[in-house]
């Protein structure tokens, strides 16, 4: 399927690079405007290739109720069945689907523009027939029905293509697992209050969303009681942030810290340490000291004589000064103070 994708160029994309802004056309009551006979062709004539004012017309039908990437996929393996496909897609109207099927999400009009954008898509088929007739076939000159090979049983009948497959004019399809219609639906049901509580939030009222006057109140209630726990979380991430933070700023902290600290300490240690430039310095300084000390410096040999002072005349000298005169000087020791005793004492006789 890829190697068609990329071999078979889109038929708006031909000539007309600017239709790839427009959505698909819409059917008329016939769209073939091939002039070469339209004749019937076999599933291996169509893969051969057609000449290129016949494509091979390709129907693919469906009710493409909230239009999904299951649609897609299966709408682009109709596009690429074969080198030259012009892919016209059938839309069931609301009144049959309703009729045939159930409800639908969104209306016709809806579907039918959803289907108009979807690249694969050369032409749209408003109020498809649920079961297609010769007639049918013969009025859009369908080559070739294109579906899934599961046999799709209604309106009263077990495979409502099984006319189309024994005419050799169907061609299937895969199936895309995990998406359709009914299991987004199921979603939706199954959070039924998830979402109802969610559109609350956006703004819609209880009446549009049919919901009780008691239930609103509880989903919005737990709307609040969301809110207040997310801001909670978000308070925890901060602080757990902050903490964070906290805890790199400290450890950087202490890192230079022991990085300074072991500075430092090298710093003493050179400046103060046994072999120390402190010591050093000490050892210097006291050894001029001590070399000072012992050889001292000699005053200048060439220093000025002193003036003498003018000569002034003796005073005469006063009682005390003469009484100090007049007394005898100690001895020198104490044989001298005997001595001087001794001769006193001679000098004493004499006078006797």
């Amino acid at each position: 399927m890829e190697e068609l994708e990329h071999t078979c160029p889109h038929p708006r994309t031909v000539g007309h690079l600017s239709t790839l802004t427009e959505p698909a056309i819409f059917a008329r009551e016939t769209s073939c405007d091939c002039r070469a006979p339209h004749e019937k062709l076999t599933i291996a004539q169509a893969r051969r290739g057609t000449p290129v004012d016949r494509p091979v017309r390709v129907y693919a039908d469906g009710i493409f109720d909230l239009f999904h990437s299951g649609h897609a996929r299966a709408l682009m393996q109709a596009k690429n069945l074969f080198p030259n496909t012009y892919l016209i897609v059938g839309v069931c109207s609301d009144e049959l689907t309703h009729k045939y099927k159930g409800f639908t999400v969104m209306t016709e009009l809806e579907r039918y523009e959803a289907l108009r954008h979807c690249r694969y898509v050369d032409e749209v088929l408003r109020d498809a027939p649920w079961t297609l007739t010769p007639e049918f076939l013969e009025t859009h000159k369908i080559d070739f029905v294109a579906h899934d090979d599961i046999p799709y049983s209604s309106a009263g009948s077990e495979d409502v293509y099984k006319h189309i497959k024994e005419a050799g004019m169907f061609v299937p399809t895969q199936r895309t697992e995990g998406i359709s219609t009914s299991d987004i639906i199921t979603r939706i049901v199954r959070d039924y209050d998830v979402y109802a509580r969610r559109n609350l939030q956006r703004g819609y009222t209880a009446k549009e969303l049919n919901v009780s006057y008691i239930n609103e109140k509880k989903y919005r209630l737990q709307n609040q009681v969301d809110r207040m726990k997310e801001k909670v979380r978000t308070v925890e991430e901060k602080s757990k942030h902050f903490v964070y933070r906290v805890e790199e700023k400290s450890h950087d902290l202490i890192q230079k810290w022991e990085e300074k600290s072991r500075e430092f300490i090298g710093n003493f240690l050179e400046l103060f340490g046994p072999d120390g430039t402190w010591k050093q310095v000490f050892q210097e300084r006291s050894g001029r000291m001590l070399s000072y000390a012992l050889s001292p410096r000699e005053s200048p040999c060439s220093s000025p004589p002193h003036e003498l002072s003018p000569v002034r005349s003796p005073s005469p000298p006063s009682p005390i000064a003469r009484w100090h005169a007049a007394r005898p000087s100690p001895p020198a020791s104490p044989k001298g103070a005997t001595a001087s005793i001794s001769s006193m004492s001679e000098g004493d006789e004499d006078e006797k």
